[in-house]
């Protein structure tokens, strides 16, 4: 009589093995379950467009426990941000270390894009950046970026005798394209990632490639008497 009961209610079982389930998450799969709602709802709400309530609702836990881990919807935005940064980090640094010039290159800008990609919440959210009043969170992370990019320009145009000390000037230039391009490609998503990669990389690698060792800029008031005479 009690089997025929649980079996004619398999839902009153599933409810309770999840309930279980939940009870023996320890701290640290929580705090990861958290960041993972919590970069789905701020990508899609903004911190600002969600509270605290709806997040506990949407990780199915109680309010205290997202005061725990995180003090409240600004430290888990925060949470958030700081996994999200070390993701994409770690993809760049993982593919920039070794290997020819050229393919460092594309395989950098390879590597953003499919982090834009796979990882289209975090980005958003890297993107959008840090609560009123803290540093931004993309500017910190193209920072970083730059310095190591910057460093491994500062080798090459040592290599090639060229001014080193211009190599964090180039690291800025080499990175704000990047970055930029991919802003814009997280909307667009044409070319796609591979066809646009080679594009940045086409005119990144070219660019450094053929270098002169004391650039210059024609002043435009010689420019213009030089137009002038020619007419």
């Amino acid at each position: 009589m009690v089997a025929k009961t649980l079996n004619t209610r398999p839902w009153l079982a599933v409810r309770k093995l999840e309930g279980m389930a939940r009870q023996r998450m320890t701290g640290a799969q929580r705090r990861d379950q958290l960041i993972h709602v919590g970069c789905a709802a701020f990508a899609e709400r903004g911190l600002d467009g969600i509270s605290v309530e709806e997040l506990a609702a949407r990780a199915e836990v109680s309010k205290p426990a997202i005061y725990e881990h995180f003090g409240g919807k600004e430290g888990l935005y925060r949470a958030v941000i700081e996994q999200e940064m070390a993701k994409l980090e770690d993809r760049i640094f993982t593919v920039i270390q070794h290997g020819r010039w050229r393919e460092r290159i594309e395989k950098g800008v390879v590597a953003v894009l499919t982090y834009v990609e796979e990882e289209t919440d975090g980005f958003i959210i890297i993107a959008r950046g840090q609560p009123p009043g803290e540093k931004p969170s993309y500017a910190t992370l193209l920072n970083r970026v730059t310095s190591q990019v910057s460093a491994l320009l500062e080798q090459a145009f040592t290599q090639r005798g060229l001014d080193a000390s211009v190599a964090m000037l180039y690291g800025q230039a080499l990175v704000g394209t990047v970055s930029n391009t991919a802003l814009w490609w997280l909307d667009k998503r044409q070319p796609d990632k591979y066809e646009t990669a080679a594009h940045i990389a086409n005119m990144c690698w070219n660019g450094l490639r053929g270098l002169e060792a004391q650039p210059h800029i024609v002043p435009f008031e010689l420019e213009a008497n030089t137009g002038s005479k020619d007419d």
